[in-house]
């Protein structure tokens, strides 16, 4: 049975609300407890265009990358669209043998022979970026951290962090400022060089370059003005191999406080480091927005007000600066929680499709916060990618485990259906966005909807969250569509979902009895289980109706492209 059907509208009913519906007799039954949720998109109310902001993906361990998960997990992401995605990694200038651990990674990039001269070695940053590109990723190239042999403190180098031990307990000899600038300046210079010979001056000019990680916290043990020069040295590095690269940063924790504010009146306005010139070259800004989960009661309670406040208060930041107001932001890790390999009982949303409908709810109120505040949002950085040699579905922060995908990937998918323009969309079920940054959503669950429309297609995308990980009734959804074109008179309509039982290899893990090897034929299950799934169809003449669970997501298609109706 295929999962899409066609729609037959007449003409004279375009430019009214038309309404695709399952018959009574085949409807999903909503049960005495679903309350009823009225979504209506006009698609004849244009707004902004809408930009792909959730292209972006990172981890503290870029070795990981090179792996056969790992490279495969990357085929995936830039499958959802080639050369437009990016990916952003710690430690590419930190020393090492490239072996990874957890919140490590390195690639032994520096070095210095006996008499104290450099000696660069490629070879390992070279396997990385070749694995992002080879599968239509591009780098989002951070410029960290520091190598043993240009570190100010050295000693302890490498740590061996694991999620018992203290959090602090990572800042090691690699946090340091350099001990010669010129020599840091030199560094960044010849990689980006290099790069340019490997991969070509137009495609590393696709590139984002950017300074260090959170300069803010325990990343970095220097003073804020010598951040300061150890940015303005290594952009100009960046701009002397390559004029037309695209730099910027800062990639605060947090919105960033003093620390934030002063670094973009540096950018502005301030005397730079390296050149002497009037401030620094920035073509994008960055800064970090995280959720703030807890345990309550015997059940995970996320917290989406604390990230959403975080936002407000960075693109606020930004639009003070008439200097830098307009230029293009990415969040560079947006995320529920604080550390993608910590583990605890806080965290036991990340295999569920509790962390799909959050980042569909929290991803959706990013375009709304960045109008708001008039600001250039272009990105939002999913701070998740995949461990090598973890047991199944062991409750750190990923897209994938052991090669099998869960709910959250699947967002993505749905979102990379999404293009062109936003376009009007109400829900009587929508919790007004003020109310959710003050107390979250804690009463009321949040039933929203984002609507886009190009050219021969338009998509809704819906969701039911709640912080609380909890039972609650389920969303008697009527959609309804208003404003379709004229060639939308005969269109295919594929209805995908997230919830427990769809688009979830999870659920289907422990179904199967949580096994701790499945064997080839569980997995190939378990694999099929994690890709995303269109319910099957039920034509219909009045209303589109489902029942959405709490936690669930749905994304509608609407499609007039290609082969007509029947």
């Amino acid at each position: 049975m295929t999962n899409t059907f066609y729609l037959r509208v007449a003409g004279a009913a375009l430019g009214a609300v038309l309404s695709l519906t399952v018959p009574p007799s085949a409807r999903a039954q909503t049960g005495p407890e679903a309350f009823p949720v009225a979504i209506t998109v006009d698609a004849a109310r244009p707004q902004e265009v809408l930009p792909p902001i959730w292209r972006f993906f990172g981890a503290d361990e870029p070795n990981y990358a090179t792996m056969a998960n790992g490279g495969k997990l990357l085929g995936e992401l830039g499958g959802l669209r080639p050369g437009q995605v990016y990916f952003r990694a710690h430690n590419l200038l930190t020393s090492g043998d490239g072996t990874p651990a957890l919140k490590w990674g390195s690639t032994g990039a520096y070095t210095e022979d006996a008499n104290g001269a450099p000696v660069y070695h490629w070879a390992i940053l070279d396997a990385i970026f070749d694995t992002y590109l080879q599968r239509g990723v591009r780098p989002y190239a951070e410029i960290g951290f520091m190598p043993a042999a240009l570190s100010t403190h050295p000693e302890p180098y490498q740590h061996h962090w694991n999620p018992t031990n203290r959090y602090n307990d990572i800042y090691t000899g690699w946090s340091y400022p350099p001990k010669d600038y010129a020599k840091w300046a030199e560094l960044v210079y010849q990689w980006t060089r290099h790069c340019v010979e490997r991969y070509g001056r137009a495609e590393v000019e696709a590139w984002y370059w950017e300074v260090w990680n959170e300069p803010n916290l325990g990343y970095w043990h220097g003073t804020p003005a010598e951040f300061l020069k150890l940015h303005d040295y290594a952009v100009d590095a960046v701009r002397r191999a390559l004029p037309t690269a695209r730099v910027g940063g800062m990639d605060a924790a947090g919105a960033g406080g003093k620390f934030m504010q002063d670094f973009l009146a540096h950018c502005a306005r301030g005397v730079n480091y390296a050149t002497g010139q009037k401030g620094t070259p920035t073509d994008f800004l960055s800064f970090h927005a995280k959720g703030s989960p807890g345990f309550v009661d015997g059940h995970v309670r996320l917290g989406i007000a604390a990230q959403l406040k975080t936002l407000d208060a960075g693109f606020a930041m930004i639009a003070a600066v008439p200097e830098l107001k307009d230029k293009p932001i990415v969040i560079g890790e947006s995320d529920p929680d604080g550390c993608a390999a910590c583990q605890g009982p806080q965290l036991g949303y990340r295999n569920t499709a509790l962390y799909a409908s959050y980042e569909a709810a929290v991803l959706a109120r990013h375009y709304v916060l960045a109008d708001r505040r008039g600001v250039n949002l272009q990105g939002a950085c999913t701070w998740a990618f995949e461990f090598e040699d973890q047991p199944y579905f062991s409750g750190q922060r990923t897209l994938a485990n052991n090669g099998l995908d869960l709910p959250v990937m699947n967002i993505f998918r749905m979102l990379a259906q999404m293009g062109g323009q936003r376009v009007a969309a109400q829900s009587t079920g929508e919790q007004p966005l003020d109310a959710i940054m003050r107390a979250g959503v804690r009463g009321a669950p949040d039933v929203g909807a984002m609507a886009s429309l190009a050219p021969g297609k338009l998509c809704v995308l819906i969701w039911h969250y709640h912080d609380d990980d909890v039972p609650g009734p389920a969303a008697a959804v009527t959609l309804s569509l208003a404003g379709l074109p004229a060639a939308a008179k005969s269109a295919r309509l594929t209805h995908y979902r997230i919830d427990a039982d769809h688009s979830n290899a999870f659920g289907l893990w422990k179904q199967l009895g949580s096994p701790t090897a499945p064997t080839e034929a569980q997995y190939a299950q378990l694999e099929h289980a994690g890709q995303l799934t269109a319910l099957d169809p039920v034509p219909g003449q009045d209303a589109l109706q489902f029942t959405l669970p709490r936690q669930g997501v749905s994304l509608v298609v609407l499609d007039w492209t290609g082969t007509p109706a029947p």
